[in-house]
């Protein structure tokens, strides 16, 4: 039976790197790629972060039944849309391992759409102020800095990532991020315990 491990946190708690890290570390792993209706980022590609995609196709994946989970943000610079696929990169019939990122809401959908029992949830926690300054040099870094909507952004993590979300989606165990090395050592070996 394949399992599931699904990275999630608030904004610049460090998820991309760890996720990307983990790969790194743990090629064993295959990787899920969701989709996005947002603007592509500096330094970002297509079929690595996301899949960058219009409207019109996300209403064709709608219309054929193939979304899993799917979420659309009001930013500062319109409707943003992110959503998950079943476009045959998950099989959790054979051994594999696969490897996700998104949000708690993103999270609680997939599992409800594969069952409880595929999904391994891997919470990552930054102190706020720390999540705060990340975003702004990483923000500070972009061509055209989106300064309202890495506010926005972060608000609403406050919201989405409360307790009692947090308790419903049935999530114990946190890993802080406030070393990454360190993290992603902890982050390595419960992946491989729940491997074996």
């Amino acid at each position: 039976m394949g399992k599931i491990f699904y990275v999630m946190g608030k904004s610049a708690s460090g998820k991309d790197t760890i996720y990307k890290k983990l790969l790194e570390r743990l090629p064993q792993l295959k990787r899920v790629i969701p989709y996005t209706t947002r603007p592509i980022r500096d330094g970002e590609k297509n079929g690595e972060e996301y899949y960058f995609t219009a409207g019109e196709k996300l209403e064709e994946f709608r219309q054929a039944n193939k979304i899993i989970e799917e979420r659309t943000y009001e930013t500062v610079y319109g409707p943003w849309c992110y959503f998950t696929v079943d476009d045959g990169q998950i099989d959790l019939e054979g051994e594999e391992g696969y490897l996700m990122i998104g949000t708690l809401e993103s999270y609680e959908k997939t599992r409800s759409y594969y069952g409880e029992e595929y999904l391994i949830p891997i919470y990552v926690e930054v102190e706020d102020g720390d999540r705060l300054l990340r975003a702004l040099e990483r923000e500070r870094t972009q061509k055209v800095p989106k300064y309202k909507e890495l506010c926005r952004r972060f608000l609403a993590d406050e919201e989405d990532f409360k307790e009692e979300n947090l308790k419903r989606c049935g999530i114990e165990r946190r890993f802080c991020n406030d070393k990454l090395d360190g993290c992603i050592e902890e982050i390595a070996k419960a992946v491989e315990e729940s491997l074996s």
